[in-house]
C-alpha cells in the first residue's frame, strides 16, 4: 500500500493530535482521498454503515443519530454513494465514486483524534492501494 501524508502541518497524526489539544484548537479538519478501492465495498451501503461505526468505535466518537447513506448521480462520472453521520463533536462525510472506485472522506471534529488512524483504517477497510491525506487546524 502506497500511501502520501500531505504534509500541511510538517507532523504526522499524533502530534496534529497533540498540537490541537496544546494549542486549545477549534479542531482537527482532515480530508482523505482513497484511490482503487474494493468495489464491492464502495457500492454496498450496509458495508459504509459498518465503516461508521467501526470508525467511530476506533477514533473514540459518539455517533449522533443515524448514519446516513444515499445513491445518487445522473452522470456516472460522480455517481455513487455520499454518506454524512453527525458525531457529537461534529461530523463524517464521504462520498465513494463508482466509476474511479474511490472514497473521499472528511472528518471534522472539535475534539482530537489522530488522522494518520483514520487514514490508515479507511483504507484497509475500502482495500484501497494508495491515499492522499490532507489536515488543517480550525482555529
Amino acid at each position: 500500500m502506497e500511501s502520501f501524508h500531505q504534509k500541511d502541518l510538517g507532523m504526522n497524526g499524533p502530534e496534529i493530535k497533540e498540537k490541537a489539544t496544546r494549542q486549545g484548537a477549534w479542531g482537527i479538519a482532515s480530508a482523505i482521498d482513497i484511490y482503487d478501492c474494493n468495489p464491492d465495498k464502495i457500492r454496498c451501503a450496509d458495508t459504509i454503515r459498518r465503516f461508521v461505526i467501526e470508525l467511530c468505535e476506533l477514533i473514540e466518537m459518539k455517533r449522533f443519530g443515524e448514519t446516513q447513506v444515499v445513491h445518487f448521480g445522473e452522470d456516472e462520472k460522480v455517481a455513487g454513494y455520499s454518506m454524512v453521520q453527525l458525531i457529537e463533536t461534529s461530523l463524517i462525510s464521504a462520498h465513494f465514486a463508482n466509476a474511479t472506485n474511490a472514497v473521499y472522506l472528511d472528518v471534522f471534529s472539535c475534539r482530537p483524534y489522530d488522522p494518520d488512524i483514520v487514514r490508515d483504517f479507511a483504507e484497509r477497510f475500502f482495500e484501497g492501494t494508495r491515499s492522499i491525506l490532507q489536515v488543517n487546524l480550525r482555529a
